[in-house]
């Protein structure tokens, strides 16, 4: 897509006006609102799919211009809106994602749109099939209505691709939106759609989610299938929803869990049945719960400080005992240093991507990505030393550190169960979302935690720093639970009940709910 170019307040005021007379839609529906409001307003005849979908699409086209988070916009995605109309108006059965609008970040392949992972060397790459969770979303009748912009192959937590260019945050147009699914994110929060995917290796379903004043869960390794996403790492990566609420993250995240026969790392659920994860919604989910506040990564940032004991208060005032303990095999400096195994994956298993894409693409291998030269700046060095790299699935550096995680991964679910610890909880990044300029680009992101150890964990919003000139409330800041594999229902629980008790979300107001009809 196009790189990004810098919009003075007159050019953007100018293009919004421009625009606004086309848009009839009176929006009191839709704006902020989740996906069982959305339907009440379709059952009862006051919302069209079609509605919703055209309404989407003229926020994208006013605002993103200012925030660049899409990449590509499905061109038939009115069309399926009216299908599923069609099927409300016939009475046919509906899925439970019946006609609601969702982005997907674009390593998540698409059978009818391009699949760039952000690389301009891949911006003609074109999959044969759906990726297996986009299968079940579509299965549930959700409508794809685009694509979004992710850091280069999902590698760092910027949001800068060759394909896309930089992604802004909409709560202050100086930072990024975190990342790498930081296009998902800021699409989500500035109501570009109802809610959409991400992939985390480290962080990056979390990182937007903190940033941007939304959900996002990570769930267990096994739990969602990874086939038909471009791959950072065979131990790291999971899949999971971003939304703006516990309730459609809940909802979408029991659609895209299942056993997949493709994806091996999904066998330990090949027997058990995939619970809906919505009946774990409960005011009253904090009561009787026990959370360890982690302060090995709390950091000394005073902005993060302040929101992090408003939440502990908030915890305990909901019902939750509190209590604080200091795990050193859990710093996150030594996770980075000795834990972190993306380095030896990230080629061969992107090697195996593309040769699942047969002829839908040019490029054949991780080498030649490397070799076309196309690749944004900050990715080239690490890319190259990875494709560099001799056998690195038996390097013996990373077969320890696989060892590590899994030994790590015992103790730490021995410690919760000696200590009857429910979850933990921490910021998921110690210090607020960097600037676009920053040189040394996202660091003090506490998500590495249970990716490497492969534990589900819930991202919420925890609150906003001090506003100023650039962030008129302030920047987000998201307060993350960690639980044992398999805790989903449990992290959902307490993070419901925490979101209904404090109510922290709030939209960023550089991109408010526009009462299109009333403009004449």
């Amino acid at each position: 897509m196009r790189k990004l170019h810098k919009h003075s307040v007159l050019k953007f005021s100018a293009l919004l006006l421009s625009l606004l007379p086309a848009l009839c839609l009176s929006n009191d529906l839709i704006f902020e609102k989740n996906v069982t409001q959305i339907h009440e307003a379709m059952q009862e005849g006051k919302l069209s799919a079609h509605e919703l979908v055209d309404y989407y699409l003229k926020r994208i086209k006013v605002y993103d211009g200012a925030l660049n988070s899409i990449i590509t916009i499905n061109p038939n995605a009115l069309t399926e809106a009216d299908k599923i109309d069609a099927k409300i108006a016939s009475g046919e059965p509906l899925g439970p994602l019946y006609g609601i609008p969702i982005l997907l970040k674009d390593n998540y392949d698409t059978a009818d749109m391009k699949t760039t992972s952000g690389a301009l060397a891949f911006k003609d790459l074109q999959p044969v099939k759906d990726a297996f969770t986009v299968a079940k979303l579509r299965q549930a009748g959700a409508i794809i209505l685009a694509k979004t912009n992710l850091t280069e192959l999902a590698r760092h937590g910027m949001t800068v691709s060759s394909m896309g260019g930089q992604t802004l945050n909409p709560y202050d147009l100086t930072r990024t939106p975190g990342g790498s699914s930081g296009g998902t994110g800021a699409a989500v929060a500035a109501n570009f759609a109802v809610m959409g995917t991400g992939s985390d290796t480290v962080n990056s379903i979390r990182s937007p989610s903190s940033a941007n004043s939304l959900v996002g869960i990570r769930p267990t390794k096994g739990l969602v299938s990874r086939t038909g996403i471009s791959p950072c790492s065979d131990w790291q990566d999971m899949g999971g929803p971003i939304a703006r609420n516990v309730a459609d993250a809940a909802l979408m995240l029991s659609v895209m869990a299942g056993y997949d026969p493709q994806d091996q790392s999904t066998n330990v659920i090949k027997n058990k049945k995939i619970e809906n994860y919505t009946d774990a919604l409960d005011t009253d989910g904090l009561k009787g719960k026990k959370l360890a506040l982690l302060t090995t990564n709390l950091g000394e940032d005073p902005e993060v400080l302040r929101i992090v004991n408003s939440a502990i208060d908030d915890l305990t005032a909901l019902g939750a005992e509190v209590i604080k303990v200091d795990l050193p095999q859990l710093k996150l400096a030594d996770l980075l240093k000795n834990n972190d195994v993306q380095e030896w994956e990230q080629a061969p298993y992107l090697d195996k991507y593309l040769a699942s894409i047969g002829s839908g693409s040019s490029i054949k291998t991780a080498a030649e990505y490397v070799k076309s030269g196309l690749l944004t700046p900050s990715i080239v060095n690490e890319m190259t030393r990875m494709v560099n790299e001799k056998d690195p699935l038996n390097n013996p550096k990373y077969l320890a550190r696989i060892k590590k995680n899994k030994e790590l991964a015992a103790n730490i679910t021995e410690f919760m169960h000696k200590n009857k610890i429910d979850a933990f909880v921490y910021p998921l990044q110690s210090v607020l979302v960097v600037k676009t300029t920053e040189s040394k680009g996202q660091y003090a992101r506490n998500g590495l935690m249970a990716s490497v150890m492969g534990f589900p964990a819930i991202t919420l919003p925890g609150g906003f720093s001090s506003s100023n000139d650039t962030a008129p409330i302030g920047v987000p800041v998201g307060i993350e639970l960690m639980g044992e594999p398999f805790s989903e229902s449990k992290l959902i629980s307490m993070g419901y009940a925490y979101e209904q008790g404090t109510h922290n979300r709030k939209p960023p107001v550089a991109f408010p709910d526009l009462d299109f009809s009333s403009i004449k």
